[in-house]
């Protein structure tokens, strides 16, 4: 699974999202992904994090993906950590 198909598949699952995924062992099974989405407004971490699960779910069951970290961020939020689109 190449990073460019998961980052499909979030942005399937959230259409407005900003993402950036990285290989963070070069195996292309233990990733990292920054998702930035408006729908993440009003919603705690741990749901924002389910949401993107939500959207890779089926190689993560499959263990193409192994291990995904996750940075979550409403735009506001992204935008106080001094980050830009």
């Amino acid at each position: 699974m190449n990073l460019e198909e998961v980052e499909s598949m979030i942005k399937a699952e959230l259409p407005d999202a900003q993402v950036q995924v990285q290989d963070l062992t070069g195996g292309g099974d233990h990733l990292q992904a920054t998702v930035v989405s408006s729908q993440f407004e009003g919603k705690t971490r741990v749901k924002q994090h389910q949401m993107v699960y939500a959207a890779v779910q089926e190689p993560m069951a499959s263990e193409a993906i192994h291990a995904l970290a996750l940075k979550t961020y409403t735009p506001q939020e992204w935008e106080a950590v001094g980050q830009t689109s």
